[in-house]
């Protein structure tokens, strides 16, 4: 049987360290879209559903390329292609600040998404390389950069953008070029440890399917896995999408402090971002999982009844520390059931997440028009009681230790 053997290696921290950075420039440059919806509703007179439409597009070019990119570099590794994404969410990034009509702002979102396509599965596997076997740990490191980003994101479009205009929005363009040579330096390590691997004939990736599990169960779990991102993502979208017009609605907030309780709800993200991954390598990914998302569910489903500001934020900050410790342990778990595609699997886990959440942002700005705001919150509660799943979830952990136990 074909064990995988990373113990030995050292974990590459500066390098963790430095995609984690550009995860974090990234997002915080992704994070910029739905922070001017406000502004892009006023200055162009949109609709909910045009608003969504905008979502759509960044979040389908942010996902549909994902997986094809990562299938094509696990088998033709492309040191510099993260660099190279960053580019296009620079030229994006301008766009959006100048554009002059409705379809500018469409086409520059899905540039910044198409930057996004080529970022996160790349990124992914190089944490997984430069993991030395931990690799909950990595993805951790990885993810909390990206949700650190997502979180500071809305605070300091706040403080810019919506203080001075649309035009600011290319200042942002310091963060992309400052990734880009973040990216040309862990580029540069990959091509290094690619030409070990081939010139030492080693291979920290073995068989395509996990060998404690037959093909069946694989695809089973990954169906699981499936559900579980789209329960997660529903409910993200309905936050990250709609929450600030949900607060100055409800309570009257101006759109500036609504971009503070925004924040309240991702920065409680990134902190749970750091503690799944981690928790999953000492007790195992199933039981992360399994918690992160029932463990959400009644906050959530509170949440909508709460009339007090104080509270509400309160319950979006738990919401978003419990909800936000599945990924690192679902991305690094999918990888474990597929180890010899790592970047296909990071690229389908990604671009699935994405892409549940454009969707649902567009579906969900059609029901907030047709209904109200309160309405989609009343209902996505409910979709976090799907984490009942991740009972069906093999102990991967457990299955491992046996083998040990039994070489």
């Amino acid at each position: 049987m074909k064990v995988q053997k990373q113990a030995n290696q050292v974990t590459a921290y500066g390098i963790l360290i430095g995609i984690s950075f550009a995860h974090l420039l990234n997002d915080s440059i992704q994070s910029l879209i739905p922070a001017i919806y406000p502004l892009l509703k006023d200055e162009f007179t949109l609709s909910f559903a045009q608003i969504g439409l905008i979502q759509l597009t960044f979040q389908f070019t942010a996902s549909i390329l994902q997986p094809f990119v990562g299938a094509y570099t696990d088998k033709h590794p492309q040191p510099y292609s993260i660099a190279f994404g960053m580019f296009l969410s620079l030229t994006g990034l301008v766009y959006i600040a100048f554009a002059t009509d409705y379809t500018g702002i469409l086409v520059s979102s899905a540039l910044i998404g198409a930057g996004s396509s080529v970022f996160h599965p790349e990124s992914s596997k190089l944490a997984n390389m430069a993991s030395g076997g931990k690799r909950g740990l990595a993805q951790s490191i990885f993810q909390v950069g990206g949700n650190t980003g997502s979180a500071i994101g809305p605070i300091i479009a706040a403080a810019i953008v919506v203080a001075y205009g649309r035009n600011y929005a290319a200042y942002f363009a310091i963060f992309a070029v400052l990734a880009i040579v973040v990216l040309i330096y862990t580029g540069r390590w990959t091509k290094n440890r690619l030409a070990e691997f081939k010139n030492s004939k080693k291979n920290t990736l073995s068989e395509d399917f996990n060998t404690h599990l037959s093909k069946k169960m694989v695809y089973r779990s990954v169906g699981v896995l499936f559900i579980l991102i789209f329960s997660k993502y529903i409910y993200m979208a309905s936050i990250t999408s709609y929450f600030t017009f949900y607060l100055i609605d409800k309570f009257d907030v101006s759109v500036a402090n609504s971009q503070l309780f925004l924040f309240g709800f991702l920065a409680a993200a990134a902190v749970g971002t750091f503690f799944g991954g981690p928790l999953g390598d000492k007790y195992g990914r199933k039981y992360v999982i399994w918690f992160s998302i029932l463990g959400a569910a009644p906050f959530a489903l509170l949440m909508p009844y709460l009339d007090s500001l104080f509270l509400t934020s309160v319950f979006s900050i738990i919401i978003g520390f419990i909800l936000s410790s599945a990924f690192p342990a679902i991305i690094v778990y999918a990888q474990e059931l597929m180890p010899g595609k790592i970047g296909m699997i990071s690229g389908l886990f990604y671009g699935l997440s994405f892409g549940i959440g454009g969707i649902m942002a567009a579906l969900l700005g059609v029901l907030a028009d047709y209904k109200d705001i309160y309405f989609v919150y009343y209902l996505c509660s409910f979709m976090l009681l799907l984490g009942l799943v991740a009972y069906f979830l093999p102990n991967l952990k457990e299955l491992s230790e046996k083998d040990i136990e039994q070489a």
